[in-house]
C-alpha cells in the first residue's frame, strides 16, 4: 500500500518516524508531507526521513487559519500525485480532505480535547480517529486505545537513554541539571491563556540556578524574558533532546509536549499552565492523578516552587516506580499506529 504522513508538528516527527519506518520495511510505500514549524523539518532530517513542505507556519493565533488553503491545495497536488490509501495526521482539516479528494482512507490521531474547532472541521471526514483511552469525549469514528503519544517515541520498546550522548556534547549525566521549555502559546485554542508570564519566567530561572545548571529551550522569547538570565541553551542537537530529559534531574516549563514527554520518562516533571485543574486535557489528569508523574499548576509561583524542590531533591526512585507502572498499563502505541494504518488500507 501507499501512505502519506501529515507532519504538521516538531511532536508528529517522533510520532510517526517510527511506523513510517516499521512499514517501510514491510514493503509499503512511505511518503511524508511536512509543514515548516519551529525545527520540524530539522527533525525529519536528522532521522533520515525525505519529505516534500506543503506549507509553512506564520506567527500569531490566526496565521493557521490564513495557512489552510495554501496547506490544502499543497496536500491535495501531492496526494492526487501519489495516490495513497491512506493518509495519517494528527487534527488537521486538510488532510483528511486531501485524503477525500484522493479517495483515500483518512486515519486521525486526536489527543486534546481542547482542540475544538479544526477538530469538528476533521473528525466527521475521518474513516478513523484515534484517541487515548482517557479522551472524555466522544467523536466520530473514534478507536481508543490505552497509552499516550510520546509512547509512541518513547516506549522502551522504542527508545533506550544514551549517556553517551550527553558526554560527547559535554553534558556529565550525573550532574546536577534541571530542562526548561518555553511555549509560544500563539495556536487558536491558546488564546486568553498562557503558561509561564515573563516575571514567572525569570522566577524559574534564577530560582533553578541556584540549585542547579539550567538548560532553557523557548519557541521564542518575544518579551524579552530569558534576557541576561543565568541559563544555558540546550547543550545538545534537537534529536537528542529526549536523553538530555531522561537524566535530568526536573523538567519544568509550559510545553504541553515535553511536559509529557518528561513524565513519561520518569523525570520529575512540572507544568505550568492556564489549563491546570479539573477541565485539564485528561492526558495530563491521567499522569498527575492516577501515576503521580507530572505536578501541574495554574499558579505560576507554586510550580516554580515545585521545580525548585524538585531540582534539590529529585525523586527519582519513587518516579521511576510509578513510570514502571505506567508501562505496565500501556500499549506500544507505535505498533498501534501500524496496525490502525494497516487496517485502514
Amino acid at each position: 500500500m501507499s501512505v502519506l504522513f501529515d507532519v504538521t508538528h516538531p511532536a508528529l516527527v517522533h510520532l510517526f518516524a517510527g511506523p513510517a519506518e516499521t512499514l517501510a520495511d514491510r514493503g509499503h510505500d512511505v511518503a511524508i508531507a511536512a509543514r515548516e514549524k519551529d525545527v520540524t523539518t530539522t527533525l525529519l532530517d536528522a532521522a533520515g526521513l525525505p519529505y516534500v513542505v506543503a506549507s509553512r507556519a506564520g506567527s500569531g493565533p490566526l496565521s493557521r487559519v490564513a495557512e489552510l488553503p495554501a496547506r490544502g491545495l499543497g496536500l491535495v497536488r501531492l496526494a492526487r500525485r501519489l495516490r495513497p490509501d491512506v493518509v495519517v495526521s494528527q487534527v488537521d482539516p486538510a488532510a483528511v480532505h486531501a485524503a477525500n479528494l484522493a479517495g483515500a482512507s483518512a486515519v486521525v490521531f486526536d489527543d486534546s480535547e481542547h482542540e475544538r474547532l479544526a477538530a469538528a472541521l476533521t473528525h466527521r471526514f475521518a474513516d478513523v480517529v484515534c484517541t487515548p483511552a482517557s479522551f472524555r469525549r466522544a467523536v466520530p469514528n473514534q478507536r481508543r486505545y490505552d497509552g499516550f503519544h510520546e509512547l509512541a517515541y518513547l516506549h522502551p520498546e522504542r527508545f533506550t537513554p544514551d549517556p553517551g550522548v550527553l558526554r560527547e556534547h559535554g553534558v556529565d549525566p550525573d550532574e546536577r541539571y534541571a530542562v526548561v521549555r518555553f511555549a509560544a502559546w500563539d495556536a487558536h485554542h491558546d488564546v486568553g491563556r498562557r503558561g509561564f508570564s515573563p516575571a514567572g519566567k525569570r522566577r524559574l530561572l534564577a530560582a533553578l540556578s541556584e540549585v542547579a545548571t539550567v538548560y532553557v529551550t523557548s519557541e521564542r522569547d518575544a518579551d524579552g524574558a530569558l534576557a541576561g538570565l543565568a541559563a544555558d541553551p540546550l547543550p545538545v542537537p534537537v534529536d537528542a533532546v529526549h536523553d538530555l530529559l531522561a537524566f535530568a534531574d526536573c523538567y519544568a516549563g509550559d510545553s504541553q509536549t515535553m511536559a509529557t514527554e518528561a513524565a513519561v520518562l520518569g523525570t520529575p516533571a512540572v507544568r505550568a499552565s492556564a489549563f491546570a485543574g479539573d477541565g485539564d486535557m485528561s492526558n495530563f489528569r491521567e499522569l498527575e492523578d492516577e501515576y503521580g508523574l507530572l505536578a501541574s499548576f495554574a499558579d505560576e509561583d507554586a510550580a516554580v516552587d515545585r521545580a525548585v524542590a524538585y531540582a534539590r531533591s529529585p525523586p527519582h526512585e519513587a518516579m521511576a516506580r510509578r513510570r514502571e507502572r505506567l508501562l505496565a498499563d500501556k500499549v506500544d502505541v507505535a505498533a498501534f499506529v501500524v496496525d490502525v494504518v494497516e487496517g485502514a488500507a
